[in-house]
């Protein structure tokens, strides 16, 4: 372990694609979806023996805190970041290296997120100290994933120059998810890797780039700054916070970045967990390509289903179906094809529109 390497665990979000299992009492990162622990927890813990407790922040909101902390007792509570509303994860990277720049100005940040699963956890220890490495040299690093599918539910990044001595490569672009022929073309090429959302850098290198190509963030963070004290505590910045405009790492900060290196992940095994077809890919559906996470299905002649129930009482009985999403929990009832759960989040945007708040 490295003094001054840290990890900053993005963990504010809803995920609103797991509707109706994950809401604003029980987000995303919270669900215990994977071998009986949450997401955050097996977050925390793929990075024992690469950075300890101390060296871990979470950036999330004030609703969340609690909720985490529980999961996670060990993590010092002037760890957690406090975002007085979502901006973007542009916001989220540009605060936390403020943050270091008080504690640890030659800091180097990894900026992960906790609704990842990797399975093999050996690896991604290793590339993470490799990319650690790599990023005192003032260059903006990334790991991508070897593309295992034509997916159009991620983004891309093109390599170009291969560094031999570090098996690393410059990027090329950030490109946005591709529709399916294009992504074919992307990896018939050989010179695209999914996008993980994975980065690493010295606090000195991000905060130049966001001076360069946002300005006006940058200006807001040394606002947020001056709210930091020496010993770690964070004033009150909602008013900052509110001036700033939402923005993601990959279009403000990569797409333009004039530096930027990729890290190859070969063997990771990662999946992101972004949606309930995701899912399959991680968990073991049974001999009928069943997933079933309930005490009391009733299963006759249906395949290919996701079934879930939180209700222990309740007996779930499904007839004859196939490729369903179903998932029953409290007041809420989903029921979707699958290869459409991405859109799990228009249901999310609808409920918001109509003000159905006590189904979000």
């Amino acid at each position: 372990m490295h003094d001054y390497f840290y990890a900053v665990i993005m963990a504010g979000g809803g995920g609103t694609r797991l509707w109706p299992l994950s809401r604003k009492r029980s987000p995303k990162q919270l669900l215990k979806l994977v071998d009986g622990k949450s997401l955050f927890q097996i977050a925390v813990e793929r990075l024992e023996g690469v950075v300890n407790y101390d060296h871990i922040l979470v950036v999330t909101i004030q609703s969340q805190v609690s909720m985490l902390q529980e999961q996670v007792p060990g993590i010092p509570p002037e760890n957690y970041l406090i975002e007085p509303m979502p901006k973007g994860t542009a916001s989220v990277a540009g605060f936390a290296a403020m943050y270091l720049r008080k504690r640890h100005p030659n800091a180097v940040m990894a900026i992960l997120t906790a609704d990842h699963v990797m399975e093999n956890v050996h690896y991604f220890k290793s590339l993470l100290l490799q990319a650690a490495q790599i990023a005192e040299n003032k260059t903006l690093v990334t790991i991508g994933i070897t593309p295992e599918f034509a997916s159009t539910g991620f983004g891309y990044i093109q390599v170009g120059e291969r560094y031999r001595e570090e098996n690393t490569y410059r990027v090329e672009q950030f490109v946005e998810k591709p529709n399916e022929e294009t992504a074919k073309k992307y990896i018939a090429s050989g010179q695209f890797y999914w996008n993980s959302g994975m980065f690493i850098w010295s606090v000195e290198t991000i905060l130049g780039e966001i001076e360069r190509q946002m300005p006006e963030l940058y200006d807001r963070l040394l606002e947020v700054s001056e709210c930091i004290s020496s010993e770690g505590n964070v004033g009150d910045i909602k008013d900052i916070w509110e001036k700033i405009k939402p923005e993601t790492i990959d279009y403000g900060i990569m797409e333009g970045a004039q530096d930027v290196t990729l890290i190859p992940a070969h063997e990771l095994g990662w999946k992101d967990l972004g949606s309930w077809d995701s899912l399959f890919t991680i968990l073991k559906p049974d001999d009928n390509g069943n997933i079933e996470m309930a005490s009391r299905i009733l299963n006759i002649n249906s395949i290919n289903c996701f079934i879930q129930s939180t209700d222990s009482e309740k007996a779930v009985a499904v007839i004859g179906v196939e490729d369903l999403v179903i998932v029953d929990h409290e007041n809420t009832l989903l029921i979707c094809k699958r290869g459409n759960s991405q859109d799990v989040k228009k249901v999310v945007s609808l409920l918001k529109e109509k003000k159905l708040d006590k189904f979000l």
